[in-house]
């Protein structure tokens, strides 16, 4: 009687699994039983470059509104193109990659937007700078505003 006809004969019981067989992820009811650690599978390849680009390029999206997340977008954008370029040889990551890449990308876009508003900001309202105040500085930046 060989392993399998033992395992589903109703007069012996299926092989228990222990620990070490759980761990080792051996299946006792393999006709040929395996020793720990041989014929295991590692588990599948993982780009870790690729989830940080991702991570990186979401964090520097949502704190782009403060500049920061531009620099953030720039080590993602960097990490996001060396991420890509592991996911071709690998074949893992590649979409974490591009979202990586994508998010990055906005988040230097939206930083640069920020820059370019505060400046065009400060440049309209440097009258205004005088003020220690804010109603009196609200209300020349409103004149300002409304000169044209």
């Amino acid at each position: 009687m060989n392993t399998q006809e033992m395992a589903t004969s109703p007069n012996h019981p299926a092989p228990s699994r222990t620990a070490s067989t759980w761990a080792a992820g051996a299946d006792p009811y393999s006709p040929h039983p395996q020793d720990l650690g041989h014929g295991i599978q590692p588990p599948a390849g993982r780009n870790s470059l690729a989830m940080a680009t991702m991570v990186l390029g979401l964090v520097g999206l949502l704190s782009s509104i403060v500049v920061i997340g531009g620099l953030l977008g720039v080590i993602g954008l960097v990490l996001g193109i060396i991420a890509l370029h592991r996911a071709k040889r690998t074949g893992v990551g590649r979409g974490r990659s591009i979202i990586g890449v994508v998010a990055s990308l906005l988040a230097i876009v939206v930083s640069v937007l920020v820059v370019v508003f505060a400046v065009w900001f400060a440049h309209k309202t440097q009258s205004c700078y005088q003020f220690h105040e804010i109603q009196q500085w609200q209300q020349c930046a409103t004149q300002q505003f409304s000169r044209g």
